[in-house]
This record gives C-alpha cells, structure tokens and sequence, in this order.
C-alpha cells in the first residue's frame, strides 16, 4: 500500500510550535529543532501550515508569494534544511497549498487591479454590480456570513469575489494562465523535496461561470460550504496527473468543507483525483456513541463503493480542540463543573483511542497528545478574522514560566498559552508513563505493529447503548474496539473463541496486558485482541 494509507500525520501550525529567536512567533527552525519529539512520538509525516510571505489578514491564509519564506519564520534554506532532517528521521513532509484565494498584496492580484486592461485582470474573478450598486449576486463571505463576498474597487468600477476576506480575493481558474502557474508552485515545492501537500478550499477551485445567486434555502450560509461544481473534478485531475509524475508516492489531501461525506467522495473521483480528502464530521461530533457510529457508517457507505481512503481527524487549526468542545457540550446538558472536570481527561483519552484505532489515516493536530484545551484569550489580543486564536495557541514545552519560548527583549508568544501548562507540558508528561501524552505513544506503536489496525477491514458492531464498538480484520484474528461514551460503566460482554480475549490498549492504562473483564469503566476505551475470533454479544447494562 502507498505510505499515506499506512501512516499517522501530525498537523504543526508554526507560529505556535516553537520559537528559535525568541521573537516570541514559532519558526521553522523552531520545528526542525525539534522534529525529534514527532520521532520519538511515533508519527510518519508532518503537515506544515502556510509559511509563505503573507501581511498576516488570514494568517498565512492570504499569500503573497507561494514559492518562499515568511522572513518572520525562516528562509528557504531553513526549509530545506527542515525537510532533510525530517526524512533523516523517516518522517514525511507535506505542505499547505492555497489554490483558491491569494492575499491581496500579491503581485498577481496588484497588477490585476491596476485596471482593466491589464494582462493579468482575468486572473481573478471581476463582475459589474447589480442596479443599485448591489454586489453581482447573494453570495455570502465565510468569516462574516452577513456580508457579501464581493468588494466593490472604486477605480475601476467592479466587484470582485473572495469567498474569505476581502484581503484575499479568488484566482479564476477559469483562466489557462492561473492553472498554469499553480501548477509551476506544485512543481516548485515538490523539486524540493515535499512529498505531499494539503490543498486548501480546494472544492472551490472551480465556480458556476453564471454565478448563480444560492438559493433561498442556503442564502447566508457561506457560498465556500457550498461550492460544488463539476469544473472542479477535472483541475483535480490534472493535478493528480501532475503529482503521479513524481517518484515516491506524492500525495495530496484535500481540505473539502462541504460536510457531507456523499458530496465529499466524489472529489476522490475513481482512483483518479484527490488521494484523501479530510473527514470532517468526527471532528465536529459530540462525545456520543450514536454520532460517532453514523459518521463511521457513512464513510463507509460513500467512500467504500468509489475504494476511497478514509482519513480520521479530532482537532486542526479552524475548531475548538476536543476537550474543549467536550466540556462546552457538558456544560449546556447541564453536568456540573466537578464530573466534568473528572471526565474531562477521559473524554480526550478515549477520543485518541478512537481515532487511532479506525480505519484510514489519522491526522493529529499539534498539542491533542497533551490533551490540550483551547487558550481564552481576551479580546484585546485576538487576532484571527475567523475567531480561531484559541486553538492556535503555542504549544508549551516545559513548566517553565515561559514554557520553553524564552524571550529575547522583553517579547512575549504571540497568543497567551492555555491553561494547565503547568503540567500539561511535553517535558512533565513525557515524565509520567501514565499520561496522555504516553498513551498517544503507546497507542502510535501498537498501530504501527499491528496490519490489522493498519489496514485491516472494520465493521460496526451492535453495542449497549451509549458504547461504539467495531471490528477491525477479519476471521480468527480479528480485533474489537470498545468505546463507552457515558460517565457510568457498562457491561460489554464478548463472546470469544481460541481464548479469552486481551487488552492491548485502554484509555485509562488498566489492564493493558490482561484478558477482558467484560466491564468498561466509565469514559473508557479499549482495543482487545483475541486468541480467536469474538464479537461484542448482549445488550450490556449500567454497572
């Protein structure tokens, strides 16, 4: 199988991984220094987020050249140094590719706007307004769904579209010139070295030439959720193309936000466009057996007929990290602040058993093996349009004051750290065998070792309610994952052949080793081996 299909990604947002100069903005040296612990964790690749000169409206987001380095962060020579110690150690490198939109101080989009008869005004996508100076059509922007996503430009009299902010208008791929020098950043990055890239917003690649107002149902909701044309399929193509041309199993995943997975696969096309495209749903469910049950079962009902390559993903750059999301549902169902506080480190552990134990290829998000809850940060230091700072706070190192970003003049880390990075940090919990941060090792190696976690077969299992369980293989060697998302235990009982089944992994680290008691504790997780074939039997009860 291709290494995609049999590896573990960690995602690193670089402003926020580490800091080489104390400038208080993680960096790429700040990565490469520390490629170590990705090593040492277990992961196979790394996706970097955008890096690329940018004024910073989307952070990174908008670029202004996409064939170097934010001096901010690096230089090209850091780069290339990042990716040769990175396959040094066996770890792949993928990096952001922005297809849809540029920063609006780019080159391209500077001479588009100095008028309309400039060779590059059909780079991007320009329209007359309707009468009464009203945008081209109802098409709402992403960050502020009650604004259009157009901005009038005085000087020349039309609207122009940008699906994000107004800082970052959109390439008309329409245009053979624009396809073509996307395809040269491609080519560029992938002579240096990258073996894969995450294309973001890559759905809207292609748009309606008509542009269509969105009908009454969806108006508000932003167009970039809805942008779904055939036109697309075929520049995706012809990317694939261009990446099958290079050794090594080049991939590229894309970024397609349109929640439902139906819509979804089709961007794998058959075999001949995307590699993987990001699964959305698991990272936006509840802690619930049920929603988890229904986003499995339909990745595998619209992703199974087409042979698509499922991938898994708890947290990124864009949303609230789980133990955040977890405790703000808790809190609106009412449980009080101590069970809460109680089940909150179980919650995120059994989450990482679970997405690690699924079939298809995992994504985790930089800081998830700390388990890590987003940072509050107060209204006068935020700095995202999107209202996404939380998430992107620097990831803490040690329990020192400054948490392994030590300061140089006075500078402090661009956004304020979460809370509890007094011992949630990499070096105390790399200290202690029973953190989280240990079952993520553990739990890494035991994919790693096992072909049935790495590409065996995986089939729902009926399950008390309130518990997910699947079956990952086939026949005797099959293997069961039990998950209880209640805050009581649940008898689970298994019937077994060959012997009574083992855990190889729990959440909580009890009875790793030791055959199944038939009980799972109360936000548990196991993974359980079988001397034989079993599957999960009964109805269970509240124990």
């Amino acid at each position: 199988m291709p290494w995609w299909q049999d590896a573990v990604v960690y995602h690193v947002y670089p402003r926020s991984f580490a800091d080489s100069d104390g400038d208080g903005v993680g960096d790429l040296p700040g990565v490469r220094a520390h490629l170590d612990h990705l090593a040492w964790l277990g992961v196979d690749a790394l996706w970097l987020s955008p890096f690329y000169p940018s004024p910073l409206a989307d952070f990174g987001y908008d670029v202004s050249d996409y064939c170097d380095v934010d001096p901010r962060l690096g230089t090209l020579a850091d780069f290339d140094a990042l990716v040769a110690d990175a396959h040094d150690l066996g770890l792949r490198v993928l990096v952001d590719w922005v297809p849809n939109h540029t920063s609006d101080q780019h080159p391209w989009f500077v001479a588009a706007r100095s008028g309309r008869t400039s060779p590059q005004r059909n780079w991007y996508v320009w329209r007359d307004g309707r009468p009464g100076g009203q945008p081209p059509n109802n098409w709402a922007s992403a960050f502020d769904p009650a604004a259009p996503a157009w901005s009038y430009d005085p000087p020349s009299g039309q609207w122009y579209l940008h699906l994000f902010t107004p800082d970052q208008p959109d390439l008309n791929w329409d245009e053979p010139a624009v396809e073509a020098a996307m395809h040269d950043v491609l080519r560029f990055w992938l002579d240096r070295g990258v073996d894969g890239f995450r294309a973001d917003v890559v759905h809207a690649i292609g748009k309606d030439p008509l542009l269509p107002d969105d009908p009454p149902e969806v108006a508000g909701l932003p167009h970039a959720v809805l942008n779904d044309v055939d036109q697309t399929h075929e520049r995706l193509r012809a990317v694939r193309r261009l990446l099958d041309g290079y050794p090594g199993d080049r991939v590229i995943v894309g970024e397609v936000y349109l929640l439902e997975t139906a819509r979804v696969a089709r961007y794998y096309g058959r075999g001949d466009e995307l590699h993987l495209a990001f699964n959305f749903p698991p990272l936006l469910a509840p802690w619930d057996a049920d929603a988890w049950r229904e986003c499995i079962r339909a990745v595998e009902a619209e992703l199974g007929p087409r042979d698509a390559w499922p991938t898994w993903v708890l947290a990124n750059h864009d949303n609230a990290r789980p133990r955040t999301r977890y405790d703000r549902a808790a809190a609106t169902a009412g449980e009080d602040p101590a069970t809460r506080a109680r089940r909150s480190e179980a919650r995120v552990r059994a989450a990482a058993v679970t997405l690690l134990a699924l079939r298809g290829t995992p994504f985790l998000y930089q800081g998830e093996e700390l388990g890590l809850e987003d940072a509050e940060v107060p209204d006068e230091q935020r700095l995202d349009p999107g209202g996404r700072d939380g998430c992107r706070a620097p990831l803490p190192w040690d329990s020192s004051d400054d948490h392994g970003w030590p300061p140089v003049g006075g500078s402090r880390p661009w956004l304020p750290f979460p809370a509890g990075c007094a011992t949630r940090n990499i070096a105390s919990l790399a200290a202690d065998p029973t953190s989280i941060l240990h079952l993520y090792r553990r739990a890494l190696a035991l994919r790693r070792s096992s072909g049935v976690l790495r590409s065996g077969g995986q089939e729902l299992l009926d399950a008390p309610d309130g518990v997910l369980a699947f079956r990952r293989g086939d026949g005797p060697g099959a293997w069961t994952v039990l998950v209880n998302t209640t805050g009581n235990a649940r008898a689970v009982p298994l019937e077994a052949s060959g012997g009574r089944p083992v855990v190889r992994l729990a959440s909580d680290g009890v009875g790793e080793g030791s055959p199944y008691s038939g009980v799972l504790a109360a936000d548990q997780a196991v993974v359980v081996a079988p001397a034989g074939g079993f599957a999960a039997a009964g109805t269970g009860a509240e124990h």
